[in-house]
């Protein structure tokens, strides 16, 4: 297939095509515990992800020891909240205590159920075990947990009845890292505990039996993992525990940090068969969505602190929070909303207070929520769009409404389907009547009320005749933004009821001057700026694609006396922010590699390796890199930057582009760690075969 290079990101067109029927909305009670094989087909996974694609709307409850203090520490205000013992560096045998001080006399399960189903949420997640290590259950493999403190009962237990009871799903976050318990790696700089007898694989025994625990107790529906991040956690630890978890309850759903494969907030996951039912962005928002069958879900807080913190007053207004879960929805995303209880088991009265205005709003409107899937609007300037499927294979848009034109008219631009006979009414008074819709060529137009005004959101319901068609900028389809002697274009459009125009000196395409591409691919011999534009009745529709495309001469190969298999490799200890920190360093080992992977790593973190040597090109032609890693990392061919992926991240790839003679090409690859999860991954593509790790005949020195 070839590929669809990221320049031509904004030539996407949306398409109407119907996604999978719509389930019946959950019962009354947790999720049944069905036979469902590892190794779904794809109805199978659609079946096991259907309630929580419908719910849309959750909350996330962080609770533990670390509400004790707030963020505070020996009377000082220190702040880190749930982090709170790594960021003032708190020793565990310092930490520990507050164990014997956990006595949540207000916790009342059944008010934080019903505030979270008053709110409109469908579910629950909250942390079992935070990276502190402290148990929100009465564990059989520790006794940091629950059972010891004061307060005695089991938390997560009675949560969960409450939950079952007001048919509200549980869930539980757990974390990978555990900051106290004696076989964790790495230990913390100041944790001066002896780790020469400290056994990670026994550590992570230790996890599969307290996970088997929650799963056979309490029957979650999600395991939301988190902590992964550290280079002691390996891909195949991932691998492993997601197939153990899934094992125990085939139905559970498991997010992406059980495995090494998340790239950075942003939260989705690599490709290179990472394990993971769904992404996970942090306290961001996808800027355009995700393709069709993406699962996600972002996770955010209301003010600016995960855990408890009696100062941080910093709550997003309400306005703001329901906005966000429709421009989610209007996504295909969940929303996970979290609330950080005190020490007496509290929701703060910001926090109340926030979940009782959602849930007015949601009395009125949530159907426009659950059960519905991302808008078929690539963007709207007065707000967004949810949709559901009809019985009749029609389809219903809820059009939300965050500004109102001064025009007291929105547009749909590029719908071409027509209304059915009912028109469009506003959702929370439909009793008010039908409002007006006309069509102004490709676009639909609906009157709005007179003098409506908006608090937050007003919707409108719109049903039209089958599944949406909107027509945007058209597709440009080509192997790479560069060629040698000629590359092929091929336009394509949502629907055949329009035509493409296009142009390669970079003008706007006009009707009756611009090429017809007609069905055929198109020939470039030459470098050409591209654009196509959508045209109904001979009038534009939509955006115009762009695409820049360069007719380049291959990088010459240089001529060696004799050359040798692998590269050579230095490794560097320092605390780095950018590649550049490597030069001038004097290497603390040297050696030669076969392949490019850590394996000569010197230490955990905070370390730098450069590789150098040859590339071994098996043909003239175009090749593409991919560049995964975390942190940063550079690669060069010849005096050429091919990718650059430098800097202070987590996981995180990027891609490059050259053309390259056939024969050697001088490599260097440069790469630095600075805390959390090492990782360096390269791979290329060319002609001839598909991206793929660079194999050890093509590595010279």
């Amino acid at each position: 297939m070839p590929f669809l290079c990221s320049l031509l990101a904004h030539a996407a067109i949306t398409t109407g095509a119907l996604p999978p029927p719509e389930a019946t909305w959950w019962p009354s009670d947790l999720p049944p515990r069905t036979e469902t094989p590892l190794v779904e087909t794809v109805p199978q996974h659609d079946a096991r992800m259907a309630w929580w694609r419908e719910s849309r709307f959750g909350l996330f409850i962080h609770w533990g020891l670390y509400a004790i203090p707030g963020g505070y520490w020996e009377g000082r205000r220190t702040g880190g909240a749930e982090w709170i013992l790594n960021s003032v560096k708190i020793h565990p045998d310092d930490y520990m205590p507050l164990q014997q001080q956990f006595n949540p006399v207000d916790f009342d399960p059944m008010q934080w159920v019903m505030m979270a189903k008053n709110a409109g949420m469908k579910y629950i997640v909250i942390t079992s075990k935070h990276h502190d290590g402290f148990c929100l259950w009465p564990s059989e493999l520790t006794d940091f947990d629950v059972a010891g403190t004061p307060f005695g009962r089991d938390i997560l237990g009675e949560l969960a009845t409450a939950c079952r009871n007001e048919g509200i799903v549980l869930c539980l976050y757990h974390s990978i890292m555990d900051w106290t318990r004696p076989d964790y790696l790495p230990r913390r700089a100041w944790d001066d505990r002896p780790s020469n007898d400290a056994d990670y694989q026994q550590y992570v025994g230790y996890m599969k039996g307290q996970l088997q625990e929650l799963v056979e107790r309490y029957q979650p529906a999600v395991l939301w993992f988190d902590g992964e991040w550290e280079g002691t956690w390996t891909h195949e630890d991932g691998q492993s525990m997601y197939d153990f978890v899934r094992t125990i309850d085939p139905a559970v759903i498991v997010n992406n940090r059980v495995d090494t494969g998340r790239t950075g907030m942003a939260g989705l996951t690599r490709s290179g068969g990472y394990r993971g039912d769904f992404g996970t962005p942090e306290q961001e928002i996808p800027a355009t969505g995700m393709p069709f069958g993406v699962d996600w879900e972002t996770c955010m807080t209301m003010n600016r602190s995960w855990g408890y913190q009696s100062f941080d007053v910093a709550f997003k207004p309400t306005k703001e929070l329901v906005r966000k879960l429709v421009d989610i929805t209007s996504k295909g995303g969940n929303f996970l909303l979290n609330v950080g209880p005190d020490e007496r088991g509290r929701f703060p009265e910001q926090s109340i207070e926030r979940l009782a205005a959602i849930g007015r709003w949601m009395q009125a409107n949530d159907e426009s929520i659950h059960g519905t899937f991302a808008s078929c609007f690539t963007g709207l300037d007065w707000g967004r769009c949810t949709r559901r499927n009809l019985a009749d294979q029609n389809q219903r848009l809820y059009l939300h409404v965050f500004e109102s034109p001064t025009s007291g008219v929105i547009r749909l631009p590029g719908l071409l389907n027509d209304p059915v006979e009912r028109g469009a009414f506003l959702l929370a008074n439909p009793g008010a009547g039908p409002l007006t819709v006309e069509r102004e060529g490709a676009d639909l137009t609906i009157r709005l009320p007179e003098g409506m005004s908006v608090e937050i959101d007003t919707v409108l319901v719109l049903d039209i005749e089958g599944p949406a068609i909107v027509v945007d900028a058209p597709s440009i389809d080509v192997a790479e933004p560069i060629f040698l002697e000629s590359t092929m274009l091929k336009f394509s459009a949502a629907s055949d009821e329009v035509e493409i125009r296009y142009t390669l000196d970079g003008t706007t395409p006009e009707f009756s001057e611009s090429s017809d591409p007609g069905d055929e691919p198109v020939e470039i011999r030459r470098s050409a700026t591209v654009m196509a534009r959508c045209f109904f009745d001979g009038a534009p529709v939509g955006k115009v694609a762009t695409a820049t495309l360069r007719r380049v001469k291959p990088l010459r190969a240089v001529q060696t006396l004799t050359s040798r298999p692998g590269l050579s490799w230095a490794a560097y200890l320092g605390s780095f922010e950018t590649v550049a920190g490597l030069d001038g360093l004097e290497p603390a080992a040297e050696g030669v590699a076969t392949s490019i992977d850590l394996s000569m790593q010197p230490r955990s973190e905070n370390f730098g390796i450069r590789f150098t040597g040859f590339l071994n090109a098996p043909r003239t032609g175009i090749y593409r890199f991919s560049l995964d890693s975390d942190d940063g990392s550079m690669l060069s061919l010849g005096s050429v930057v091919v990718v650059d992926n430098d800097g202070l991240h987590s996981a995180l790839e990027k891609s490059g582009v050259i053309a390259l003679e056939k024969g050697l090409h001088p490599l260097r690859l440069d790469y630095f760690e600075g805390t959390g999860q090492d990782d360096l991954i390269l791979k290329w593509s060319g002609p001839g075969f598909e991206l793929q790790p660079l194999p050890a005949e093509a590595l010279k020195r």
